[in-house]
């Protein structure tokens, strides 16, 4: 049985012809947006600003990209035919506003790194305290659906006026690939500020609150095990079958989950990307008593803890290429010339505004002399830096003794080895980087078995 799984991340979309049976990816394709898609003008996969607090992307590109992914996909020799079933994921907390013919009414969508609502969350937090986190299971958020949603209608209320709906983008993209509006699943839907997490639907009050009219505005809510819908006749282009079921998409960390094997609790797992991510499943619902770390709803059922550290793979990049080493010295040699705990010497790379914990985008910070430090130096103590923010704020999550490491960086045998160090956990690297395309391939199978088993037609 082949599935499909598309992932549609910060810098690019990749798409994988999974086997459910024999659990191996068949065949692939990627786009990265800035190579292949240059006249959107986003070479790291949004619109450059001057503000740093400002990260946009064009919807027109996401949409593209899903169409180029497919060709190359086809044009692979990928067996497209033979595709029973579609899913996938997206870029968690990226919005999507059109109207009533399917335009966009906000030409440029806030994404993940979008941290400009600060006075919406401030409005949000004076207004439900303790108790937004209570009920949706984060506090008040920046780059979140509620903040950004009321920001958008209090600066251009005609343009708001003119939304007839609003989308994450994974049930955006769904909708193109239904052609028809489609439902948020509920992983992606628990990271808006706006679901209840008690009832899995919309919270009226903290609606109203945002916007009076934003409940008409919202999609219906996907939960686990409800009917997918169907894959829309122009996709036969690409060579797929139209009418095959399409699983609502979820958000990158929640297929990330599933990708990784982790949906069920005892393993969590960290995913090295453009921002770090820690999480794992959880059976029952609880929040972080520090205020920082998010809970969304697990596809499969149940619920999964989340702390994202939006100084992540861009960072480390950035101080590769200001101590003029290549990659293999990035992730190898510095850590061979160091000893673990580097001297008591830790940095952090500041270089965008931090949301575990909140923190100014300030440059390096360091507790030595960073500028005449040796490259080798300054890199352990950065990854060491790193790595302790993200276990001092995972804590409340609890003790693993495996964690399995994803993403880009999961090569570097450096980083794994001090996050087994500083976790006290064992690290099982996954080979494939692609675990979000492939989570999205295993919701698409889990669908079509339900639907072979006569439930969720």
């Amino acid at each position: 049985m082949l599935t499909l799984g598309i992932d549609s991340s910060t810098q690019g979309v990749k798409a994988v012809v999974y086997d459910a049976v024999a659990d191996r990816v068949v065949a692939s394709a990627n786009v990265n947006y800035g190579r292949d898609l240059p006249e959107f003008g986003s070479p790291e996969g949004f619109l450059p600003n001057a503000d740093t607090c400002i990260r946009r992307a064009d919807p027109g590109m996401w949409v593209r990209g899903l169409d180029l992914v497919l060709a190359r996909l086809k044009e692979s020799g990928a067996p497209m035919g033979e595709i029973s079933a579609v899913g996938g994921d997206a870029q968690q907390h990226a919005t999507v506003y059109l109207d009533a013919d399917g335009g966009f009414t906000r030409k440029a969508s806030p994404i993940w790194m979008d941290s400009s609502t600060g006075e919406e969350v401030s409005r949000l937090n004076a207004h439900f305290g303790k108790t937004l986190q209570t009920r949706t299971g984060s506090p008040a958020i920046e780059r979140f659906a509620a903040a950004q949603i009321m920001k958008f209608a209090c600066e251009e209320p005609d343009a708001y006026a003119r939304t007839t709906r609003i989308h994450l983008l994974s049930s955006f993209l769904t909708s193109v690939l239904a052609g028809e509006d489609s439902p948020i699943d509920v992983g992606d839907g628990a990271g808006m500020n706006l679901l209840n997490l008690a009832t899995l639907e919309w919270d009226a009050e903290i609606c109203s609150f945002v916007n009076r009219s934003l409940l008409q505005k919202l999609p219906r809510i996907h939960r686990p095990g409800d009917a997918p819908l169907r894959l829309a006749q122009r996709f036969a282009a690409y060579g797929l079958r139209p009418g095959i079921p399409v699983e609502p998409f979820t958000g990158d960390n929640p297929a990330s989950l599933v990708g990784c094997g982790a949906e069920k609790p005892g393993c969590a797992v960290i995913s090295l990307g453009t921002s770090d991510t820690f999480f794992a499943a959880m059976p029952d619902f609880r929040t972080d008593p520090g205020g920082c770390g998010h809970v969304f709803g697990n596809p499969v059922g149940g619920f999964m803890s989340l702390a994202c550290f939006k100084n992540g793979s861009l960072a480390r990049d950035r101080v590769r290429r200001e101590c003029g080493v290549d990659w293999k010295f990035f992730d190898e040699t510095a850590f061979d010339l160091t000893p673990s705990g580097n001297g008591g010497r830790r940095a952090f790379p500041y270089f965008e505004n931090e949301i575990t914990p909140c923190h100014a985008a300030t440059g390096v910070e360091a507790n030595f002399d960073w500028d005449s430090a040796s490259p080798e130096v300054r890199i352990r103590a950065v990854v060491e830096g790193q790595i302790a923010n993200m276990r001092e704020r995972t804590r409340w999550i609890g003790d693993f003794k495996i964690i399995c490491v994803t993403g880009g960086a999961s090569r570097s045998r450096g980083i794994c080895s001090v996050i087994g160090e500083m976790f006290g956990a064992d690290v099982k690297t996954l080979d494939a980087t692609d675990s979000a395309a492939i989570g999205g391939a295993r919701l698409a199978a889990a669908a079509l078995e339900r639907i072979k088993g006569g439930a969720g037609k």
